[in-house]
């Protein structure tokens, strides 16, 4: 892969150079309810993301009817069947198109990520411009393969996944000629911070050169900023409405304030971050005079004096002979009488 690859999704490049693309995950956090969905893309789309997604499968499709639920989803539900949980969460063709028509008119790009080969399919033929692939399908070639036939470009989540695994997934996804994107991230609601391993994302953006996200599964509001400045391209964060609605997923989401926080902590910090240049600032500029200093004498000194160590001191503002040069004017004589506090200039020694 060429150093430095981007990808684009709806005109927004993605990769080195370009502001960190952040997508509002709102999952299944609608819990079956279009009116919650539509107010999760109001607020996405008023804290200033790219782009919101949602999660879009059919549970006979993804899991058998007697699956248990995952730890965190039986903690966070109270139910035991994965089937009757996913069941219950499940979007129709019909709301992906209300909800995409709703992302338009508020300017924010519809994503979801799909969970089965007719839902990838379905997704594409509704103008979906990129594809998410969860941690839990990355090595399920089948629907990769699905997901690069229809050549878009294709996020992929990396929960889980060893750095082997991460590469057999790519050439799946190569073969299907799809531009590819990572995310890093640890598959677990919450994740605890001393499991993110941020420097992971360098990791994996030295392996396989290309751009490199951090899907945040933990509860705090700084991480993506942290990742960001470790050169993440993408962001992901779960949020909700309301942490205290029933669903797996909302206690470990941002409520919308804390969205709009965690997406102004990531544009101040990629303004802090520069472009790496070490240049003085023109605000820099203006005040170096002032703070910078100059060799002025320690007391008053006669004209054809020669000068001594003890003759001189260093005091603001700049405006005669640096402190750098000071050891050139030892045991040279003056040219004229300098009094006390004045600065010593080439001119004034011989």
């Amino acid at each position: 892969m060429k150093k430095g690859k981007r990808i684009e999704i709806n005109g927004k490049k993605i990769g080195d150079g370009e502001p960190a693309y952040i997508i509002a995950e709102a999952g299944v956090n609608h819990n079956g309810e279009m009116e919650i969905a539509r107010k999760l893309i109001d607020q996405a789309a008023s804290a200033g993301a790219d782009a919101i997604k949602f999660q879009t499968f059919r549970a006979d499709k993804i899991v058998t009817r007697d699956a248990p639920t995952a730890s965190y989803q039986k903690k966070n539900t109270g139910t035991e069947s994965q089937y009757r949980l996913l069941k219950n969460l499940e979007i129709t063709e019909d709301d992906i198109k209300e909800l995409i028509k709703h992302t338009k008119k508020r300017r924010i790009t519809f994503l979801s990520t799909p969970f089965d080969e007719e839902s990838c399919n379905l997704l594409h033929e509704l103008g979906v411009p990129a594809h998410k692939i969860s941690s839990g399908d990355l090595t399920n070639t089948p629907l990769l393969e699905t997901a690069a036939a229809h050549r878009i470009p294709i996020i992929l989540s990396t929960g889980m996944a060893t750095l082997c695994e991460i590469e057999k997934a790519l050439k799946t996804i190569g073969e299907g000629k799809s531009q590819a994107a990572l995310m890093h991230c640890v598959t677990q609601y919450p994740a605890p911070m001393e499991t993110l391993n941020l420097r992971a994302v360098d990791t994996l953006k030295r392996t396989f050169n290309l751009p490199v996200g951090f899907s945040d599964h933990s509860t705090a509001i700084y991480t993506p900023a942290v990742a960001v400045a470790l050169g993440a391209n993408i962001i992901e964060k779960h949020f909700t409405l309301n942490r205290a609605m029933p669903g797996p997923d909302h206690r470990a989401s941002l409520n919308p304030h804390e969205l709009q926080e965690m997406i102004t902590a990531i544009r101040e910090t990629e303004k802090a971050l520069g472009d790496g240049v070490k240049i003085p600032t023109p605000h820099e500029e203006e005040i170096k005079a002032s703070v910078r200093r100059s060799i002025v004498a320690a007391r008053n000194i006669t004209a054809g004096e020669m000068i001594r160590r003890e003759m001189i001191t260093f005091k603001r503002p700049l405006g005669g002979i640096e402190p750098e040069h000071y050891r050139e004017i030892l045991g040279r004589k003056t040219r004229r009488a300098i009094k006390k506090d004045q600065h010593i200039r080439w001119e004034d020694i011989e």
